[in-house]
């Protein structure tokens, strides 16, 4: 790994938090607090694939299980962290537990039995992604609201008055 595929991407989010952070104060303390998830759990995760995919192969399939886990819960809190969106952000967290069994079960032998638990974390993550982030996008949306209500009223008439098609 070559010096520049390090710098490179330390370098687009030292400006893009200087994009984000306008008129706010730059040291050591904030940049620590915005980019720890940056700095160590992404890392770990990578690592645990780097020592999947470089060093042990197929004998170390279990790397891959933390290595997922790590790496989308990494990903998860550096965008809560940087958009503030703890509390819509968190069922991020049981789809970081599903990507990592998902590794698992990609590399590894393929048993049929760990789709189950996969799924169901899959499907209640994206529940709660939807069920939590409704709110604040139907509060942006208070201004069409009365345009969006006339709009259904007008769709369930026409549904209900509208010609019947004979068969």
């Amino acid at each position: 790994m070559t010096k520049r595929a390090i710098l490179a991407p330390l370098l687009i989010l030292l400006g893009v938090y200087l994009l984000l952070n306008q008129g706010g104060s730059v040291g050591a303390g904030s940049i620590f607090a915005t980019f720890w998830p940056t700095m160590f759990v992404i890392p770990l995760g990578l690592f645990f694939h780097w020592m999947y995919f470089s060093l042990v192969g197929r004998k170390g399939i279990g790397l891959l299980i933390p290595g997922g886990i790590l790496f989308v819960a990494g990903v998860v809190s550096q965008i809560a962290t940087l958009f503030d969106s703890w509390d819509k952000m968190w069922p991020g967290f049981i789809l970081a537990v599903a990507a990592g069994l998902f590794e698992f079960y990609w590399f590894g032998s393929r048993n049929k039995w760990l789709l189950i638990p996969i799924n169901i974390l899959t499907v209640l993550s994206l529940l709660f992604f939807v069920v939590f982030s409704i709110g604040p996008v139907l509060n942006h949306l208070s201004v069409v609201q009365p345009v969006i209500a006339v709009l259904l009223v007008l769709g369930g008439a026409w549904l209900i008055l509208g010609q019947k098609k004979q068969s």
